[in-house]
């Protein structure tokens, strides 16, 4: 099965600057409730998205893309074996599912998501 697109995350300095122009541009809505510190992003349409202050650990702002998997270590073998290389290992994310980052070869990182079963 292929794996689409299911989610997309911006890591921003100044998440209500970020709410304010993609809100404008593009007439986004934002539930600053739900997740504290986590901005989730109504777009109009799937796949949903989330806003986050970007940590100070993280090299620079950032819009991210995750695609939905099957098997998250699955997933994670396969970017390695093909010139990939992991740069967030599988992470639980509670009422979500399993995360992880991985870059392609060519440096691009990009997201990859097993949402948790109902």
């Amino acid at each position: 099965m292929p794996s689409p697109l299911c989610h997309f995350e911006l890591m921003t300095d100044d998440p209500e600057r970020a709410q304010a122009f993609y809100g404008a541009v593009f007439g986004w809505s934002f539930d600053n409730e739900s997740m504290p510190g986590y901005a989730l992003i109504n777009a109009g349409a799937e796949p949903s998205g989330g806003m986050m202050r970007r940590p100070p650990e993280a090299p620079s702002a950032a819009f991210h893309t995750y695609f939905q998997v099957d098997n998250v270590s699955v997933a994670l073998h396969k970017a390695a074996s093909h010139g990939g290389r992991v740069v967030l290992p599988a992470t639980e994310i509670p009422h979500v599912g399993t995360m992880a980052m991985v870059a392609d070869p060519d440096g691009v990182v990009i997201g990859i998501l097993k949402p948790q079963s109902d």
